[in-house]
């Protein structure tokens, strides 16, 4: 998973134009890259469909930002994927959702150094190196 965040970290700001419309792409060349037997085939093809489907129904209610991006990552080394396509759609918004939330909790907390001599996170309490308390 994170090999993909440099790549998406670039592409973000790469000059990809994306239209309202949910782009093209062809499955079944995706999915022979994939290799495989008949039955291989099929899943992909019976996946990358219904990833179609949702991308359709939920095109509109993604960033022009995000769409760029993640259009650029599903699509690298000239091989496209709706599935790819969809679930990096999707993690950036949740993200963003995250990100709005008025609560903070899903904020990623700083950590605190802990006492010279101390066990940060482990057991009930600080421990000296010395074995006093």
């Amino acid at each position: 998973m994170l090999l993909h965040l440099p790549i998406a970290i670039l592409v973000a700001f790469s000059p990809v134009t994306v239209s309202d419309a949910v782009p093209k792409f062809d499955v079944v060349r995706e999915c022979r890259f994939e290799g495989g037997s008949t039955v291989e085939f099929d899943r992909c093809s019976q996946d990358e469909a219904a990833a179609l489907e949702q991308l359709e129904a939920n095109w509109a209610q993604f960033t022009g930002v995000d769409k760029s991006a993640c259009l650029s990552v599903a699509t690298i080394a000239g091989f496209a994927s709706y599935v790819e396509l969809l679930t990096c759609l999707e993690m950036a918004r949740d993200l963003a959702r995250a990100d709005d939330s008025p609560r903070g909790s899903t904020k990623p907390r700083r950590m605190r150094p802990g006492q010279p001599g101390s066990t940060v996170g482990v057991g009930h309490g600080p421990t000296t190196l010395s074995g006093e308390r």
